[in-house]
């Protein structure tokens, strides 16, 4: 007979997602309207009901599948991978990585900065020749 059991503690799972989270038990009593020993009481909690752990999953960020899938290995395995499209567990990565050279974009705004800064410097200058005119005819 295995001595191996899944793990299925909804509590565990949810007190160690909101530590990856760097939240504390305040903070998300806070966000969920309920006292601090609440979420300690549903944090040392085998199983949640089904209408809690919809407002524990929105309060921490991350989907109901995310708390009920979560595991130790997988997020192991999700931050080993580096991959900014993977998800793990529902868990989203969203690492910003440009896919462009900044500085090349910064170069193109100075330059059409330029051309702006120059169609209007020639645009003061034929309103000056105008009203010359204009006075001149006077």
């Amino acid at each position: 007979m295995s001595t191996v059991t899944k793990q299925n503690h909804i509590g565990r799972k949810i007190s160690r997602i909101r530590e990856l989270k760097d939240m504390k038990q305040e903070a998300l009593a806070q966000a969920l309207g309920i006292s601090q020993q609440t979420v300690s009481a549903i944090e040392n909690s085998e199983t949640i009901e089904e209408e809690r752990l919809v407002e524990v999953a929105k309060a921490l960020g991350v989907s109901v599948e995310a708390i009920k899938n979560f595991s130790e290995e997988s997020m192991v395995s999700y931050f080993n991978t580096f991959n900014d499209n993977s998800t793990a567990n529902g868990l989203v990565n969203h690492a910003n990585h440009c896919t462009f050279n900044p500085l090349d974009k910064l170069m193109e705004s100075v330059e059409e900065n330029k051309k702006l800064y120059e169609r209007l410097l020639q645009s003061e200058k034929d309103k000056i020749e105008y009203l010359e005119k204009l006075l001149q005819a006077k």
